[in-house]
């Protein structure tokens, strides 16, 4: 499987990249829920499904629990994530505080690993070149699609078993 994209032109005439071509990623509609991710990893590891689940599910509230500490949370081979939030400005310092804050959502770092690209003498000195590769992404496949509306075969109600 690889990730789809299409081809995409820039069409906003205020943009600096007006009129370049980008590739954009193309989703299908289906999400993956804490059912069917348990069902994977049960395949890919010795826990079964229903000890996944009750983690997965454990893992929000444990997280919550964590962000209300202050805390910021890493998960190795994943990422970290923090709170992040946006607040009104004030004239007054006395007038800032909680009340003022208006919007408030979950930050997400992926972990990344650095990747030697190459090297380049300078000075008599050889200096490497490199990337930062986000780890989740690294054997990532993407291959060029012409739907831009990609569609996973319909959901089907579960029967329980």
């Amino acid at each position: 499987m690889s990730q789809k994209f299409i081809k995409s032109k820039n069409n906003n005439q205020y943009n600096a990249a007006y009129g370049k071509y980008f590739a954009t990623a193309v989703y299908d509609s289906h999400f993956v829920g804490t059912d069917e991710l348990a069902e994977f990893i049960q395949r890919q590891a010795s826990v079964k499904k229903s000890d996944i689940k009750a983690v997965l599910q454990e893992l929000g509230e444990a997280m919550k629990h964590f962000f209300e500490m202050g805390q910021k949370i890493k998960l190795d081979g994943i990422g970290i994530f923090k709170v992040g939030f946006s607040s009104i400005g004030v004239d007054k310092i006395e007038d800032c505080g909680a009340s003022t804050i208006s919007t408030r959502r979950v930050l997400f770092q992926p972990e990344t690993t650095r990747v030697v690209t190459g090297q380049e003498r300078k000075n008599g000195k050889v200096k490497q070149k490199y990337v930062n590769s986000i780890t989740l992404l690294k054997d990532v496949v993407f291959e060029e699609t012409h739907d831009n509306a990609m569609n996973a075969e319909p959901e089907t109600p579960s029967t329980g078993v």
